[in-house]
């Protein structure tokens, strides 16, 4: 009858992308019989070649563990197969029991998290942008600060929803709770899983409200207040450089990484005006935009070269800005995006145009971000037609 064949699948069920993780299987045949067992390891595309993980940091450390994973797996089979009890109904419930198990043996519950979520951290922020490496960082210094998790027992569902009430009564919305904190915490406790520390993730029994894309909004200036921060006339050149930036991004809808990245040289022009035309760093989806003159200004002001700064000192400056402005909001960059985004939508440009400015996939995910605010312009324009009907 033979031996049954053991062979790691990646992505079986076709769900990974550029951005999105695959995961590796293991999959056991034996008269022509096929069953998979979860090796609890994922990788993205880019990082599976010929069966083996490539291009990571921690490469070597993942291809071992998928390696110990099939020689336990083996030696499961054969121990079944020489006492008669081979059952490809079964055998992959045998091979989890006894990965958890053998796993689970010399776990050191008492492990401080902190410095295994430094060493993850480190891993996760290689060749991210400079705003996600920043974001992993203000997670942890929060975490250390907070101490309501201390070793690996403490996580637990109770001790992640005292977490959650205490994000709440900061007064934080359940979307910037779920991307800044829960995300962050969830991808350390499966790096963890990965390692065999602890054996089940507390997430898994939880619902914690992510909020719907489109509650996140909120985040754009009215174009009342934008005015009053374009006037400003700061008497140092950083709080200048940054209002600068801040209109430059505003009139082109651009993120801070993309802004980062821009090059005059590829500015063209079509019909006398000028068009740039660029691939987003987050997506590496095309957008278009026309150079609006308050745009052209800032860019002729500094000889054709934005005067960039680090994300960190440009939110920081931005936040004096405002305080100068009389804006009582928390100004960062990503509200210049939004604010152009609104500006367009407001003076009635179509939802098309707009989702090829901002570099969408598709005018659904523009749809969803400004869902809020286009049921606001609606509501604005037909309140206008009332009074222009019945004053």
């Amino acid at each position: 009858m033979g031996t049954p064949t053991l062979k790691l699948i990646y992505d079986r069920r076709h769900r990974a992308s550029d951005t999105k993780e695959g995961a590796i299987e293991l999959r056991i045949t034996y008269n022509r019989i096929q069953k998979h067992a979860t090796t609890g390891v994922r990788v993205l595309p880019k990082h599976w070649r010929n069966g083996c993980i490539v291009n990571r940091l921690d490469a070597s450390e993942l291809q071992y563990t998928l390696d110990l994973f099939v020689a336990k797996a083996r030696k499961v089979i054969n121990e079944s197969m020489e006492s008669g009890t081979l059952d490809m109904q079964t055998i992959v419930s045998a091979i989890n029991v006894r990965q958890r198990h053998e796993a689970t043996e010399n776990v050191p519950s008492q492990q401080a998290l902190l410095p295994f979520f430094r060493e993850r951290a480190v891993i996760r922020k290689y060749g991210r942008v400079e705003d996600s490496q920043e974001r992993y960082d203000r997670f942890l210094r929060w975490f250390e600060a907070w101490g309501g998790m201390v070793t690996f027992d403490d996580l637990t569902e109770a001790n992640i929803l005292r977490m959650d009430e205490v994000l709440q009564a900061k007064g934080m919305k359940a979307c910037s709770i779920w991307n800044n904190y829960h995300r962050f915490l969830n991808s350390f406790i499966l790096d963890a899983m990965d390692e065999g520390l602890i054996r089940r993730n507390p997430y898994k029994s939880l619902h914690i409200d992510k909020a719907k894309r489109s509650e996140g909004l909120g985040k754009y200036l009215t174009k009342e207040e934008f005015d009053r921060l374009a006037e400003i006339d700061p008497t140092v050149d950083y709080l200048r450089h940054a209002r600068d930036l801040f209109v430059f991004q505003t009139y082109t809808c651009l993120a801070y990484v993309d802004m980062a990245a821009f090059d005059a040289a590829n500015i063209r022009e079509v019909n006398g005006r000028k068009i740039y035309v660029g691939k987003r760093g987050k997506t590496n989806q095309e957008y278009t935009f026309l150079l609006l003159h308050p745009a052209l200004k800032v860019l002729e002001a500094y000889g054709g070269r934005l005067p960039m700064m680090s994300n960190q000192k440009y939110n920081n400056y931005l936040k004096m800005l405002a305080v100068m402005a009389g804006i009582k909001k928390p100004l960062s960059s990503h509200w210049a995006r939004h604010t152009g985004a609104t500006m367009l939508l407001n003076s009635g440009v179509g939802m098309e145009i707009v989702s090829k400015v901002l570099g969408h996939s598709s005018t659904k995910i523009t749809r969803e971000v400004y869902a809020k605010l286009l049921d606001e312009t609606v509501a604005d324009a037909m309140a206008k037609v009332e009074r222009s009907l019945f004053d």
